[in-house]
């Protein structure tokens, strides 16, 4: 047996693996604990079968789809056009946690308003489903603009897919507390059986809702107690009483004209476009599409349960895969994954294919997006993080609409979502290409340069 006294040293060793080696990393992977019960519950699981079934009531089903993805796509283009700005804005204010702080009340509270959407309400519906995508999102463009200030550069892939692991957990988590009682009302002392009125059938699914504004509010206090915010670094023509916005516009314009200084991480950014135009898609749709070729909502709920608990180990695996064999080959990997599921959901017709999709989703999700946060940000400088980021948030957000948006033009075409699927498989071969072409020992000594540039070393 181990003896008392070596105990914490072995924690500590699986810790730092695991990417948990630090107060601060605990801190930070925290938020996406605390924000992945938005994704799970509000953007994947129970509130696109609720739009279905609830507020958009009498509509046609292919109807409700092709509204819910429009507002996917319209939430997504407005969070994309404020990412860059505000990143840079973020950048010379030393103002990262306090936008963070902003955009999670803002998510947070349209999350918690939900519990009065009503039967039919669905234009009520699809603006807090707006704004609390727009919340969650744009958060995200100040939370991973921390990551190259909390990790050092061997640390950035496990600790980035140790936040991801986490947000499985604590998604997995309160989705399944949502399943039970949306299942099993009575459990809990919630209205249930014959003769209930609209609200009272609803309700669960509601009650849902504000568990994810408190759940969010609840488990991001650490980053904000813990996460210290990075100092300001000014460029040599700038100076501390500048206009904030106009220094950002500035930044912005020097960015662009500096792009080809940062070629690798440009064309990962293109890279990134393609293959999380396809993820994107395939989280966003999995339920709605599960729903209209009729799948029970305790299998679709269950198997996006089945997503989580997967991707808690899994994310950890790709962690540790990355230290073997490099982000990149891992993310290629996963890329072929996807690939797999795209062709399987085309056929998929049943319940068990659907779990067996959801199994395949939850091995690769959360490493291929944890890795490719990491990736980025090993090639640029962190002086510019937060711009950067919010260039990166620009591409992610933009998954959001190109891939939606064409599943929903195919869908109009077709009459039916099972033929739109197929759509889903050219970004993952078009993403794979374009990453195997990504330099990054190349890409990584240009942000090393640049930032001893910046820091006078």
């Amino acid at each position: 047996m181990e003896p008392a006294s070596a105990a914490p040293a072995t924690t500590a060793r699986w810790l730092a693996r695991l990417g948990l080696s630090r107060r601060e990393h605990v801190a930070w992977a925290l938020y996406d604990w605390a924000n992945s019960a938005m994704v799970t519950t509000i953007v994947t699981a129970v509130f696109p079968i609720f739009f279905a079934r609830v507020a958009a009531a009498g509509l046609e089903p292919a109807e409700a789809t092709r509204r819910f993805t429009l507002t996917s796509t319209l939430c997504m283009l407005a969070a994309a056009l404020l990412s860059p700005t505000l990143g840079a804005v973020a950048d010379f204010s030393a103002a990262k946690k306090k936008f963070l702080a902003v955009f999670l009340a803002l998510g947070a509270g349209a999350c918690a308003a939900m519990f009065w959407i009503e039967r039919g309400d669905w234009l009520f519906a699809a603006i807090l489903f707006a704004l609390a995508n727009v919340g969650a999102t744009s958060s995200f463009v100040f939370y991973d603009s921390l990551l190259p200030h909390v990790a050092k550069g061997d640390e950035l892939d496990r600790v980035s897919t140790a936040g991801y692991a986490l947000g499985y957990l604590g998604g997995g988590i309160l989705l399944a507390l949502n399943l039970a009682w949306i299942q099993k009302p009575e459990w809990f002392g919630l209205p249930h059986g014959d003769g209930l009125t609209d609200a009272q059938q609803s309700l669960p699914a509601r009650l849902a809702f504000v568990a994810v504004a408190v759940w969010w509010i609840a488990f991001s206090i650490p980053l904000f107690l813990r996460v210290p915010e990075p100092p300001r670094t000014l460029e040599l023509d700038e100076r501390p009483d500048q206009s904030a916005l106009r220094v950002a516009f500035q930044r912005l314009g020097e960015t662009f004209r500096e792009l080809k200084r940062y070629k690798q991480a440009l064309l990962l950014l293109i890279a990134f476009l393609a293959y999380n135009d396809g993820i994107g898609t395939i989280i966003r749709m999995a339920a709605i599409y599960g729903e209209e070729v009729g799948i029970a909502q305790g299998h679709l709920i269950g198997a996006i349960l089945l997503v989580q608990i997967v991707g808690i180990p899994c994310s950890f695996a790709f962690g540790a895969l990355a230290g073997r064999i490099g982000a990149k080959r891992a993310i290629l990997a996963s890329i072929g994954v996807y690939f797999v599921i795209s062709l399987l959901a085309w056929r998929m017709d049943s319940a068990a294919e659907f779990y067996v999709l959801a199994l395949l989703v939850g091995v690769v999700q959360g490493g291929s997006q944890a890795l490719s946060r990491s990736l980025f940000a090993s090639l640029i400088p962190k002086h510019k993080s937060g711009e950067f980021f919010g260039f990166f948030s620009v591409l992610e957000k933009f998954a959001g609409i190109l891939g939606p948006g064409l599943f929903a033009v195919a869908q109009t075409v077709t009459g039916s979502s099972r033929h739109a699927i197929l759509s889903v498989v050219v970004f993952f071969v078009v993403g794979g290409w374009l990453l195997l072409r990504v330099d990054v020992e190349a890409g990584q000594r240009a942000a090393r340069e640049a930032e001893s540039e910046a820091t006078g070393a």
